[in-house]
């Protein structure tokens, strides 16, 4: 089967290593896998704007429904290369919902542009998924779309790790997670190594973060990261995000509060337990359970608990990454490649 996915794709964001995973799947299963673009761009995916004899469209919708590379010409080859029944949408942002406000976060900020959303969607395909296992709308079906790469796998170790604790993320909406467990570093600074922040925000102030409705969706206090020694550091590829990760003895999971409300699986939901890392979720206890399995419940951030999880975990790393060891076992039984790719032709085909 010839598939092909239109995606906007950053070099530092999004989806790029589960769209490599899939071409990499594909491949080994006898189908083929390109990502809508010029041939020639350079985020080292198989990109091409071949569509003679493809079998399907994957419409993945982050941030935009717009296309990266092309204009309306292109949208007309796009919808005649396969009919409606072979082309699904895939809503990685919770954005084919009506307006959802929480905890400062929201998808939508009119009833308008989130009915225009779903209509544009519509438009494209009866087929629309959302990456969670409970959907609100009763036309969106469940497939959670990112995937766990067995070969991101490193090995556990924990001595001389770079930082205690690292995070590789962007600042929008993360203020409210991250500051939970800062401050729970915070009683016990004297005792924590390093502590890094990787992403666009962190650091250095960029200039349109600090423009209107961005600048509340960004918010950082770098004031409270310079007292306490939180290192801001720049973004790196994705393609060195699983290495950079490896580079802390723990890392937070911390989602958008919509993403969180929706019950979203994101890149880093699989990402960070291959890392060589441990894992500390500021999520909620019912989500851990059903994504990572009971067990990982004991790698949650909760009420008061902080300073001492933290503490446990920099002195038995290797109890806690015995607990990583299982959610890796569970993974590579589920959310593989392979197992991913055979889903989505399952719904392809029917």
């Amino acid at each position: 089967m010839k598939i092909v996915f239109v995606y906007w794709g950053y070099e530092n964001a999004g989806s790029m290593l589960d769209l490599r995973g899939y071409t990499r799947a594909a491949k080994a299963m006898g189908h083929e896998v390109h990502v809508y673009g010029p041939p020639e761009w350079a985020f080292a995916l198989d990109y091409s704007k071949h569509l003679d004899d493809i079998d399907a469209l994957v419409f993945v919708v982050e941030w935009t429904t717009a296309l990266q590379f092309g204009d309306n010409v292109d949208w007309v080859r796009l919808l005649d290369a396969v009919p409606r029944n072979r082309r699904l949408v895939i809503d990685c942002d919770g954005h084919y919902n009506e307006p959802i406000w929480f905890m400062g976060d929201y998808n939508h900020r009119t009833m308008e542009a989130s009915t225009e959303w779903i209509d544009f969607c519509d438009s494209l395909s009866d087929k629309i998924f959302q990456p969670t296992y409970h959907p609100r709308r009763k036309n969106v079906r469940p497939f959670l779309f990112h995937i766990y790469d067995p070969a991101w796998e490193s090995p556990f170790r924990f001595d001389g790790k770079e930082f205690d604790m690292i995070y590789v993320g962007h600042t929008k909406h993360r203020w409210r997670g991250m500051s939970k467990i800062l401050r729970a570093i915070e009683k016990v600074r004297g005792k924590v190594g390093r502590v890094g922040l990787v992403g666009e925000g962190w650091g250095d102030i960029i200039d349109w973060m600090e423009q209107g409705e961005a600048k509340l969706k960004h918010y950082v206090d770098r004031d409270y990261l310079t007292k306490f020694r939180f290192e801001g550091l720049p973004a790196v590829p994705f393609d060195q995000v699983a290495a950079t990760i490896e580079k802390g003895v723990f890392n937070p999971v911390v989602y958008r509060p919509v993403f969180e409300q929706l019950g979203f699986v994101t890149c880093r939901t699989f990402e960070t337990p291959a890392s060589g890392t441990i894992p500390l979720f500021l999520l909620n206890r019912d989500y851990v359970a059903e994504i990572f399995g009971e067990r990982a419940t004991e790698l949650m951030i909760t009420g008061e608990n902080g300073s001492e999880k933290i503490l446990d975990v920099l002195d038995r790393p290797q109890y806690y990454a015995e607990i990583v060891m299982d959610i890796r076992k569970n993974f590579r039984e589920r959310h593989t490649p392979e197992a991913r790719l055979r889903q989505l032709i399952q719904y392809i085909e029917e």
